[in-house]
């Protein structure tokens, strides 16, 4: 390389010509010639290496190396290029002048450090979308851990490129960061605890992409759709987006129906009240429609027969209604109840199943609902549990019950009419 200098200036020597001026003739020539060969190098490198790799990874049948492609990792490290070409000439082209040498050196290792640290990022941003083809990657997000080693390796970067730079070692500023430990603590606040917390919500396995979670403090209730290093990103059943900090979700308290999904049920939790005034021992004629009723005939006969020979085993006056045990039209109703739900296809019947009283209160005898549907499906769920209730509230009357209402305005139309009733409608 020398030798080829040497013939650049062998060119321009003339008597005319001080040494001086041909010196920097044949500088600039040497400059020019290392900036058109760095372009050079990056268009082979851009335009043909480039391309032909692209060519060879479209043809392969692996996935992995089509996301490298996808981050732009090749492109970026073919940056490096014409930075290598600059540091290597840069002794041919200030040959006298090693202050221009160790300078040209210094920004030419500074740029590569750039580019090696944007090529990291972009390999670590593709091994997270390989990572997330696994099945594994719901259960255990690595996001925010590759978010630290980013971050690391920035902070390494800037480091290394102001050390190159003001040609210092790399250990005067590590060591001087000891000093600024308590800003670093506080500009990075949210970063650690967030880092923190994301190795909790992992190793607890408290949350999982594509878990369904409520957290009224922070307007999320909804999926799950990523867990990063600072937030967790929620969209809601509306399709909004709710973003609350990694770190609230291990200091705060949040529902996730993860359980509820993978049980195979969805809890029906719901009261019909009754108006108490409507409850009443079975008659004759009413026992005799309740017979009629396929899903509790073998239940009402069998409790008639069991009632009948304890009253009479015990020598019970049946006479009187407050004497011995009579059939209820509640108890019956229930008992319709419980039949009705073991007999219906969308009810879960190995998750628990009841049909209790609630305590008395001004709204009347609440009789509660409390079982499984086997279709978890929102749309489902809340046509199943609808489809029992209006069934339930239609066949009340069949039972002599009346569902319990607070009056409306109809109600009280209807008592001022019975009590004038000049003011009905002919």
């Amino acid at each position: 390389m020398p030798e080829l200098r040497q013939w650049i200036r062998a060119q321009f020597e003339s008597d005319s010509l001080s040494d001086s001026v041909i010196e920097f003739e044949t500088s600039a020539v040497v400059v020019v010639g290392i900036v058109a060969l760095a372009i050079a190098v990056n268009f082979v490198a851009k335009r043909i290496l480039l391309r032909w790799v692209k060519s060879f990874i479209v043809k392969t049948e692996t996935k992995w190396d089509d996301i490298l492609l996808e981050k732009r990792v090749f492109d970026r490290l073919s940056h490096i290029a014409p930075a290598i070409v600059i540091y290597t000439f840069a002794a041919i082209a200030f040959p006298d002048s090693q202050a221009l040498i160790s300078a040209t050196q210094h920004v030419a290792i500074a740029y590569m450090t750039i580019v090696v640290t944007i090529v990291a990022d972009g390999t670590l941003s593709a091994v997270l979308v390989i990572y997330r083809t696994f099945e594994a990657s719901k259960a255990r997000p690595i996001k925010s851990y590759l978010q630290v080693i980013k971050v690391f390796i920035y902070i390494l970067s800037a480091i290394l490129v102001v050390s190159t730079l003001t040609d210092r070692s790399p250990w005067a500023f590590l060591s001087g960061l000891g000093a600024l430990t308590a800003i670093i603590m506080l500009v990075f606040k949210d970063t650690i605890l967030g880092f923190v917390a994301s190795i909790q919500l992992t190793a607890n396995d408290m949350v999982q992409v594509g878990d369904w979670v409520e957290m009224p403090k922070f307007g999320a209730d909804g999926e799950v759709l990523d867990v990063s290093l600072n937030t967790v990103k929620v969209q809601n059943w509306d399709k909004t987006i709710s973003t609350v900090p990694t770190y609230a979700m291990v200091s705060e308290t949040f529902k996730n129906w993860r359980g509820m999904t993978q049980s195979g049920g969805r809890r029906i939790k719901r009261a019909l009240y009754i108006d108490m005034n409507s409850v009443k021992f079975v008659g004759d004629a009413l026992l005799e429609r309740l017979r009629r009723i396929d899903l509790i005939e073998h239940h009402v006969v069998e409790k008639e027969r069991e009632i009948r020979e304890y009253n009479a085993t015990r020598d019970i006056d049946t006479r009187s209604v407050a004497n011995g045990r009579k059939l209820t039209n509640l108890g019956v109703f229930r008992a319709y109840v419980v039949a009705y739900l073991k007999n219906h296809p969308n009810v879960h019947h190995e998750m628990t199943f009841l049909v209790r009283h609630l305590p008395p209160g001004p709204e009347g005898l609440g009789i509660e609902i409390y079982v499984f549907s086997n279709d978890q499906a929102w749309s489902s769920y809340e046509s199943i549990q609808a489809d029992i209730f209006d069934h339930l509230l239609a066949v009340l009357s069949e039972f002599e019950l009346r569902i319990f209402q607070n009056p409306a305005s109809a109600d009280f139309r209807a008592l001022a009419e019975r009590s004038n009733p000049s003011k009905r409608p002919h």
